[in-house]
């Protein structure tokens, strides 16, 4: 496994979809779970020391409200965290984000915008670092590109035609 994706509770499996798709289209082999920084701290413990015997080597954590998972899980390792905030009730999220955003000085964490499409380029993002020592990743992630940069001039010449 490469990835290791987190989420705080069921409810965030949603905002993991687009995520889990593009680490599949990648062909990027990674793990979900549930766990949360208050209700299950030594589960989530001893899941990321899981994850990292079996390799993993880049963590995403998606989660809502007080949205601690991600600094947890950075907080018991030295591979990259990317933390992924959700939307939610109350505060819409602003909560999460501030959460996942405002680590202490030493303990970082990549984070992204709020919901699917920062789980989107969370996925992304772990690609990019993956690609770091893996040639086809980055090879992928360079076509991947390509691929949107033609949809847009597709897109702009549909555009025009319709006029």
């Amino acid at each position: 496994m490469d990835v290791m994706m987190f989420i705080g509770s069921d409810s965030d499996s949603e905002i993991a979809k687009d995520a889990i798709e593009i680490l599949k289209k990648f062909e990027v082999p990674f793990a979900l779970e549930i766990a949360s920084a208050h209700r299950s701290p030594e589960r989530t413990l001893r899941l990321v020391r899981q994850a990292e015997t079996e390799g993993a080597e880049v963590f995403i954590a998606v989660a809502g409200k007080a949205a601690h998972l991600a600094g947890v899980v950075a907080s018991h390792t030295v591979r990259p965290v990317i933390g992924v905030p959700a939307e939610s009730g109350g505060l819409g999220g602003l909560d999460a984000l501030l959460s996942t955003v405002q680590m202490p000085k030493g303990v970082p964490v990549a984070t992204m915008g709020m919901g699917r499409t920062g789980a989107a380029n969370a996925a992304l993002l772990a690609i990019e670092i993956l690609g770091l020592k893996q040639a086809g990743l980055r090879e992928k992630l360079a076509d991947h590109r390509k691929k949107m940069a033609a949809q847009i001039e597709a897109d702009s010449e549909k555009l025009k035609k319709s006029l």
